[in-house]
């Protein structure tokens, strides 16, 4: 047992040598004058003000080093009320403001998606909440679109295709694209001061663009029995499912559908994330566990273009927790607090959160685990389609997640493997005799009922899937319960899978250039 005075240097007797602490006296690291505030990592202290330099800093240079966003482009925040979107919002209100040193030029709008029904929440509680969430974007005077999770039910099926992989954007460069911009400015400007300034066009947005609480409850089937049976289906939709983690993981492709439809019906052409390092790093270790390691560089890299003509970005990736919870308390950003789906959720509970508390505690003893892990994920990068081999122009895409297939692969992989190993261990032994079951001649008994409730409906479903969104379908008692675009979409993919199959041999196979030449 421990005891008092007890030595643990060794041999020696020697202490372990302590870790300097940073007094007071000392000055920030940066400017050499100022009194720290904070100490972002082991000694790296900061007064406020270079703190918020700092932090200012490192969100432009995320955004100009890219350059994937060109002037007069709209972009679409996901803002959830944590602290990391929180924190966005308020670099993008910065970066807008006339007295910005390197100012935005793009159009942002906010967009919030209530998942109150599914965490259990009344209405009078999701009421309540969507006011608080609905007085931060007004006081910015950005346009916002409040959306509820139910809304997926009246999604449309077009939200499953790849529009383009290449959207027509501008011919010129960036530098071009920015300087005829400016220029534009400045002939409006002197045109009878038409050009009005960005703040307060997007103030006139804000008005325009957002629906107001009258006409939204006017709309056609936006009553209260409609909305209350959408609520019915949608927590039926989330019982169904037996574990948490395919919870989290169809809640977080449902929600990204619902940016999407929403991003392409405003004409938002990207879509800016607020997924911080810390973050970053728990979803990489969780992918690898839930089998999504072919798309790691999508899930977690800056950007995202996955769908083609609506591009993805995560301009946050670079600051850790801390420092984020550090920069919202000095500098009084408004965040809500909304319980997720894994709130006071066990430790084991799901993938994520084990995963997470598995991080966060290598985090409190080696604190370079988050970074490290960081990095390496940002060495990953996405494989040209046309670099992959068996993989057409034009692939098949995941129902759920909205990623190319992962499961067309030679024989004798992994995947191959496990695949064999699951519908053996599903096989039924046949009956040995005809008086099993004690002579039951209905073909109910214990032997000769082979049907599995779902079973048809899953194997209908899974060959459309990845291989992680395969286990979160399986988790699922009935897949019927899905939303109705889904399972149009499915249908329309096997109906068409049929009929290329029955007319296969009156296809003619495309011409690789391996022919010889006749001549």
């Amino acid at each position: 047992m421990c005891q008092a005075h007890e030595e643990y240097g060794g041999c020696g007797g020697e202490e372990p040598p302590r870790v300097s602490r940073v007094s007071c006296a000392k000055k920030c690291m940066k400017c050499k004058e100022g009194s720290p505030v904070l100490i972002i990592r082991l000694g790296d202290a900061f007064c406020k003000a270079c703190f918020k330099e700092y932090f200012v800093h490192k969100f432009r240079a995320m955004l100009g080093k890219n350059r994937c966003i060109y002037p007069g482009e709209k972009v679409l925040l996901a803002f959830s009320g944590g602290p990391a979107s929180s924190s966005m919002v308020r670099q993008v209100q910065e970066g807008l403001s006339r007295d910005a040193a390197k100012k935005l030029r793009f159009v942002p709008g906010i967009i919030y998606v209530d998942e109150g029904a599914v965490c259990g929440r009344s209405r009078d509680e999701r009421e309540e909440k969507l006011a608080q969430v609905e007085s931060i974007p007004r006081a910015l005077g950005f346009p916002y679109h409040l959306v509820r999770l139910e809304e997926v039910f009246e999604l449309p099926g077009s939200i499953l295709c790849c529009v383009s992989h290449n959207p027509p954007g501008p011919k010129h460069s960036y530098k071009e694209a920015v300087d005829n911009f400016i220029q534009r400015q400045h002939r409006q400007g002197k045109a009878g001061g038409v050009g009005a300034s960005l703040p307060e066009k997007l103030a006139e947005l804000s008005v325009l663009d957002s629906p107001r609480k009258e006409e939204t409850d006017a709309a056609p089937g936006a009553g209260p029995p409609a909305a209350a049976a959408r609520t019915e289906e949608l927590v039926q939709l989330f019982a169904a499912v037996k574990t948490l983690t395919a919870k989290e993981e169809l809640l977080q492709n449902l929600r990204n559908h619902l940016i999407l439809h929403t991003a392409r019906t405003h004409g938002y052409t990207k879509v800016m994330m607020g997924d911080s390092c810390t973050r970053l790093a728990v979803k990489l270790l969780t992918n690898l566990a839930l089998g999504r390691g072919a798309f790691l560089a999508m899930d977690t890299g800056f950007s995202d273009d996955r769908h083609g003509d609506t591009l993805v970005l995560r301009p946050m990736r670079e600051y850790s927790a801390k420092e984020i919870a550090f920069y919202n308390r000095l500098f009084g950003v408004p965040t809500v607090f909304t319980p997720a789906l894994d709130t006071k959720a066990p430790e084991k509970g799901s993938i994520h959160r084990l995963m997470e508390s598995f991080l966060y505690r290598l985090q409190a003893e080696f604190p370079s685990t988050v970074s490290t892990v960081y990095r390496t994920g940002e060495k990953l990068s996405a494989a040209p389609r046309d670099a992959i081999p068996g993989c057409s122009s034009d692939p098949e895409l995941c129902l759920l997640c909205l990623c190319a297939l992962d499961t067309n692969v030679e024989e004798g992989s992994v995947l191959q493997a496990t695949l064999r190993s699951e519908q053996l261990c599903q096989k039924r032994p046949s009956p040995a005799r005809n008086d099993c079951c004690m002579g039951c001649q209905e073909r109910t008994g214990c032997c000769r009922d082979t049907a599995v409730p779902g079973t048809a409906a899953h194997a209908a479903l899974l060959p459309l899937l990845c291989y992680s969104c395969r286990l979160t379908v399986k988790d699922m008692r009935c897949p019927g319960s899905l939303p109705a675009y889904i399972q149009t979409e499915a249908d329309r993919r096997r109906r068409r899978a049929e009929m290329k199959q029955e007319i296969q041999e009156f296809l003619l196979e495309e011409d690789d250039g391996s022919s010889p030449d006749p001549s």
